[in-house]
């Protein structure tokens, strides 16, 4: 699995963590039982303070996302799915009602926006990555700005 950690643009590390675990989950890449890296392997890969990771991943217990599974570590539960799927799709209408507010305020019309929201689409389509990304049955490589995280 792959984390992209992004200090400047205003998410916290530890929730950058908690919603590309929530997200991965929510698409199938995390699936019931797989375990997650520990903190301090994650903590060397991504070059970030243990402490962080071991926010996001108590935050993920707490939420019922997560497990400890004594002997192994922490692994993804059977109701990760439905969870994960409900805060992904929260968190996106959020994220989208706070753009489209701000677009209307400007003065964009729903076509305007629209035309705006499918020129953008396009473009970043293929430039996007995602956790189904990375072919299972192939060699990781690591992309700029991303981390690989072994399980």
């Amino acid at each position: 699995m792959f984390f992209t950690i992004d200090p400047g643009n205003g998410v916290p590390i530890y929730e950058q963590l908690v919603r590309q675990v929530k997200f991965a989950v929510a698409e199938g890449t995390l699936k019931s039982g797989q375990l997650i890296p520990s903190s301090r392997l994650l903590a060397q890969q991504l070059a970030i303070n243990p402490n962080t990771i071991n926010r996001a991943w108590q935050r993920l217990q707490s939420e019922g996302v997560l497990i400890l599974i004594r002997g192994r570590g922490l692994a993804v539960t059977d109701s990760a799915s439905s969870i994960c799927a409900e805060a992904r799709q929260s968190l996106i209408e959020q994220r989208l009602t706070n753009v489209l507010t701000e677009a209307l305020q400007s003065g964009l019309d729903q076509a305007e926006i629209m035309q705006m929201v499918s020129r953008l689409f396009q473009k970043l389509t293929p430039n996007i990555v995602t956790p189904s990304s990375d072919d299972v049955n192939s060699t990781p490589q690591l992309r700029p700005g991303h981390y690989l995280a072994e399980s």
